[in-house]
């Protein structure tokens, strides 16, 4: 007669193993058949056309300049020279900048940049600054309006004026100006000369 502590030792190994290809069959089941799950459809278009049919159409103009703390100037009409003027969608007209010239009246002038070791050619249609930068130089500037003095530069030559013309600075006086100082931000060359970059009054 067979013990019964023998039977059950026997029987045991073979329920595991039994167990274990039950567990093996279900999963394998289960994950031929999939979850059953599908994605919703994306509604984000149709939310922003409602939204965007909601709201009313307005005639203010894009803002031109949306840093924090950027000032008054700089929007979305340029300010220019006085007598200038050119004609809006509306008919009305505003003020344009020493940068609106017209491509066949674009001059080239040759800037030294004293502190580069370089003569450049710069056009009249583009500020000192931008100009540089396009060289590759890391000139100083913030704000690039005009309002600060952090691009300010000397021209060694005389009156700065004499050889740029500013598109609204608002930071140097006559007699600063008299002394050869600029704001490379917002000046367009209107003759050859050298200049010292990163030079402030």
């Amino acid at each position: 007669m067979l013990n019964p502590l023998a039977i059950t030792s026997l029987a045991n190994p073979l329920a595991i193993v039994i167990a274990g290809i039950a567990t093996l069959t279900v999963v394998l089941v289960s994950s031929l058949k999939g979850t059953g799950w599908e994605p919703t459809t994306d509604i984000s278009d149709t939310v922003l056309e409602r939204r965007a049919s909601a709201v009313p159409e307005t005639d203010f103009p894009e803002p031109g300049n949306r840093a924090i703390g950027g000032g008054g100037g700089g929007g979305a009409i340029p300010a220019g020279a006085e007598g200038e003027e050119g004609e809006l969608e509306d008919g009305s007209t505003a003020s344009s900048g020493p940068g609106d010239i017209p491509e066949d009246e674009v001059e080239y002038f040759d800037v030294e940049f004293v502190k580069q070791g370089e003569t450049v050619e710069l056009s009249n249609d583009q500020p000192i600054l931008e100009q540089g930068e396009d060289q590759g130089w890391d000139l100083p500037y913030a704000c690039r309006q005009g309002q600060c003095v952090s691009c300010a530069g000397r021209i060694a030559d005389g009156p700065s004026e004499d050889f740029v013309e500013h598109d609204n600075q608002q930071m140097l006086e006559d007699p600063e100006l008299d002394d050869g100082y600029t704001l490379t931000c917002v000046a367009y060359p209107r003759d050859s000369f050298s200049i010292e970059t990163g030079e402030a009054p």
